[in-house]
C-alpha cells in the first residue's frame, strides 16, 4: 500500500464506541475532583444519562450536582441501590472502599464501573471479579487511558500490523504532580505505581497486544518529599520473545513548564510510533494529543502526522463507560472487564514485589 502520491491518512479510528442506546441510569458514587473534572464532563460530552450522585460528605455531593446538572442527590448507598431507575453504578472511590461498595452494588443487581485500582490487593480484586459472576452483573474497570487519542491511535496503528512486529514500547514522564489534590494519596505507601504507572502499564499492555512475562522495577522518593510512596519509578517490562517495555516516570520537575515532557513511543519491524500526552502538559488545563509515524508497510519514506482530537482528561472517560453500556446492551463481557484487568494488577504488585525484592518478578507469582 502507498499512500503517497495520494497525500491520503489513514482513518485510525480512535474515538471511544458510544452506544446506540445512551439512555441507560447512571449514579456515581464519589464526587472527588476526578469525578467533577474528568467522569461528568465526559458523561455530558457523550450524551449518558447520569441520574444521581452519592458522596459520604453530603454537601460534595451537592456541590457537583449543582455543577452538572445532576438531578439527584442520594443520602446513603442503600437510597442510590433502592432506586429503579439506575442500571450503571460509577464506582469513583479509593481502593480500600471498592470491595465493599462493589459488594452491595452487584447484590443490588447493578452492573459497575470500578475505579483503578481494583483493590490495595490482589486477593481482594479476585473477590471483586468473583463477587460480580456471581451476582450476573457486568463489571469494567476505568482504565481510561486505552481511549486517549495518543494511545487509542497508537493501538490502531499497531494491531493492524503497520508498523511490524512491535519489539519495544516505552513512556516517560517529566512533570510535577501537586499529590495534595488528593490528600489521602499523600498518606499511602504505595503511590506513583499504584494510582499513577498503572496506566501506563496498562496502556503499554493494550497497544502491545501482549502479556508480559515479568516486571523489573524500582522507585524513589525526593529528598524531603512530603509524601509517604515513590514519586519516581523505573519499570522494565520483558513480553514474550524480543519484545520489552520501558516506563520512566517522575513527578518532582521543579523547572519551569517547558521543560516538562510526557512522550510515548511503540517501535516495530517496519516502523514507530511517537506521541505526548498532552493531559500532562499545564495539567488540568492540558492540551491536546499528539502523534506521527512511520510506516514502511503503508510508504516507505513519509512520516504520516494526524492531528488527533481530544485529550485523557476528559475526552478519554467516555470510553469505559461507553464499552460497559455496549456490553450490557449486547449481552457480553466488556472489552476493558475486571477480569482483564487482573492481569494489569499483577504487574503493578509484580513491580512492587521487585522493588522490595530488588529482583525481576514473574506476573504468575502474583495469584
Amino acid at each position: 500500500m502507498n499512500l503517497h502520491s495520494a497525500g491520503a491518512l489513514p482513518d485510525l479510528n480512535y474515538a471511544p464506541k458510544l452506544p446506540e442506546d445512551k439512555g441507560m441510569g447512571i449514579a456515581i458514587i464519589g464526587a472527588g475532583e476526578i469525578v467533577r473534572s474528568c467522569h461528568l464532563p465526559a458523561y455530558r460530552m457523550a450524551g449518558f444519562t447520569v441520574i444521581g450522585i452519592y458522596d459520604s460528605e453530603l454537601e460534595k455531593a451537592r456541590e457537583a450536582a449543582a455543577e452538572h446538572g445532576i438531578p439527584r442527590v442520594y443520602r446513603s448507598l442503600e437510597e442510590l441501590l433502592l432506586d429503579p431507575l439506575v442500571q450503571i453504578v460509577d464506582i469513583a472511590v479509593p481502593a480500600k472502599h471498592q470491595l465493599r461498595v462493589a459488594f452491595e452494588c452487584a447484590a443490588a443487581g447493578k452492573h459497575l464501573l470500578c475505579q483503578k485500582p481494583l483493590a490495595e490487593s490482589y486477593d481482594e480484586a479476585k473477590r471483586i471479579v468473583e463477587l460480580c459472576a456471581e451476582a450476573g452483573v457486568r463489571a469494567a474497570s476505568n482504565q481510561q487511558m486505552w481511549w486517549s487519542p495518543g494511545i487509542g491511535a497508537s493501538r490502531s496503528i499497531v494491531s493492524r500490523g503497520w508498523i511490524g512486529q512491535p519489539l519495544q514500547a516505552s513512556i516517560q514522564v517529566n512533570v510535577r504532580t501537586e499529590w495534595e489534590n488528593w490528600d489521602w494519596l499523600t498518606k499511602i505507601d504505595t503511590l506513583e505505581v499504584m494510582y499513577h504507572s498503572i496506566h501506563y502499564m496498562d496502556s503499554i499492555r493494550y497497544v502491545m497486544g501482549m502479556t508480559p512475562e515479568y516486571i523489573y522495577a524500582d522507585g524513589a522518593k525526593w529528598p524531603g518529599q512530603p509524601y509517604r510512596g515513590e514519586t519516581r519509578t523505573l519499570i522494565h517490562i520483558k513480553f514474550p520473545g524480543e519484545a520489552r517495555g520501558l516506563i520512566h516516570d517522575s513527578h518532582n520537575n521543579r523547572q519551569p513548564q517547558e521543560d516538562w515532557c510526557a512522550t510515548f513511543r511503540f517501535e516495530g519491524t517496519e516502523g514507530a510510533v511517537r506521541g505526548t500526552n498532552g493531559t500532562l502538559y499545564d495539567y488540568p488545563d492540558g492540551q491536546e494529543d499528539t502523534i506521527s509515524f512511520y510506516s514502511r508497510v503503508l510508504d516507505s519514506g513519509r512520516l504520516f502526522e494526524p492531528e488527533l482530537e481530544g485529550r485523557w482528561f476528559p475526552h478519554a472517560f467516555m470510553g469505559p463507560m461507553g464499552e460497559l453500556m455496549r456490553a450490557v446492551q449486547e449481552n457480553r463481557e466488556p472489552e476493558n472487564s475486571v477480569r482483564d484487568n487482573l492481569v494489569t494488577l499483577q504487574m503493578v504488585f509484580a513491580a512492587y514485589r521487585s522493588m522490595a525484592e530488588n529482583r525481576p518478578v514473574a506476573l504468575n507469582e502474583i495469584e
